[in-house]
């Protein structure tokens, strides 16, 4: 599906520059033997608003692959960031270009988009998702790949001692609990982004164009051999956290009505049950104004169940208007994202720019 997307200028200056300056560049760098080959793991980074700890990301991020010793790429994917987030990571594709691709956004389509358009690139067997911010340390990828390699196709990760602040901390175990009742998905921490896929799982995911979806779950519902370890868990190298509390009420949404219908089944229920108990309370005020007579007192009373009738009612409303919204995202097929460039390495040519500028990745095809 073919679309024409109106850019900011200023912004589409800026960021072809940084593009035209890695194309123009020459890059001498020694490409490692084992790049050539087929990569065998893929960490999908998604970015947005970084710079100010991506240096510290590469210097740790590198090394924990390298050192793991098998065939690897880093998929780094641009969210629309507002900062200089697009040179930093162009200047890290020169200095390694052999393992390196960054994929640019023309926009903000959200953590889980940037995540799912990695995978749509990715030619790992093993797929892992990493955050920019380092809460997950990268030296821990090394375990998930040892589980998946033991036959595992969908390895979370649970945080050892998490350094989030204490409201956030309570909010997200109070959600994991609400999650599985609802769900019955099994993620024992769904805030952690550090996890590892099999092949399988990556290529069930890529055929699915839910344009609201919370990837670790459903990864999870194509998972024949789920498991999840422990991992460390950090605070955050520099800057701060990009998901507000409006945020983390819309995303948990997006989970709870994207894989269940127990909402609207549980809201059902209730509505069957105010309604019978709404007909023994007119059947209990025609006794007693038969036989006591007419009373002004409980008027009150009245009011106060009226209204809170009322704001169920309401509650309810805006329950069916969640599912009903996203029936209307899905049906109307926009593109989910748009990728305006991929920078990555061609063997046997210099660095250049993917050609598929302005790629369209629509949500339904």
């Amino acid at each position: 599906m073919s679309a024409t997307d109106t850019m900011d200028t200023t912004d589409t200056i800026d960021t072809m520059d940084t593009i035209n300056s890695v194309n123009t560049m020459n890059t001498m760098n020694t490409i490692s033997p084992t790049s050539i080959l087929k990569p065998e793991l893929s960490v999908v980074i998604p970015i947005y608003n970084e710079e100010a700890g991506l240096q510290s990301l590469f210097d740790r991020l590198y090394p924990a692959l390298d050192k793991i010793g098998i065939p690897y790429e880093i998929v780094f994917v641009n969210d629309g960031s507002a900062d200089n987030s697009v040179a930093v990571l162009a200047e890290q594709f020169r200095q390694r270009p052999d393992v390196t691709r960054v994929m640019l956004f023309n926009g903000n389509y959200g953590q889980h988009m940037a995540i799912l358009a990695g995978f749509d690139v990715t030619r790992g067997n093993i797929i892992v998702t990493l955050d920019a911010d380092l809460q997950n340390p990268p030296e821990e990828i090394h375990k998930l790949v040892e589980k998946i390699r033991q036959g595992f196709d969908y390895v979370g990760s649970i945080r050892r001692k998490r350094q989030d602040s204490a409201w956030r901390t309570v909010a997200s175990k109070a959600m994991n609990r609400l999650r599985y009742r609802i769900t019955n998905i099994r993620i024992t921490d769904q805030g952690n982004m550090l996890r590892a896929y099999g092949r399988n799982v990556i290529d069930l995911v890529n055929q699915c164009g839910e344009v609201n979806t919370f990837v670790p779950a459903l990864a999870y519902k194509f998972a024949r051999k789920p498991t999840e370890i422990v991992v460390e868990h950090e605070e955050r190298s520099a800057g701060e956290s990009k998901y507000s509390l409006y945020s983390l009420i819309r995303l948990n949404f997006d989970l709870i009505t994207g894989f269940s219908l127990v909402p609207l089944q549980m809201f059902s229920m209730l509505g069957m049950t105010m309604s019978f108990a709404s007909a023994l309370l007119v059947l209990m005020l025609l006794v007693r104004r038969f036989v006591l007579g007419a009373e002004a007192e409980g008027v009150f009373t009245l009011f106060a169940i009226a209204f809170f009738f009322m704001g169920v009612i309401l509650f309810g409303i805006g329950l069916l208007g969640e599912y009903v919204g996203r029936i209307f995202q899905q049906v109307r097929a926009r593109p989910r994202y748009v990728v305006q460039t991929i920078l990555q390495h061609v063997p046997g040519k210099d660095a250049i720019l993917d050609q598929a500028v302005e790629k369209r990745q629509v949500g339904r095809e």
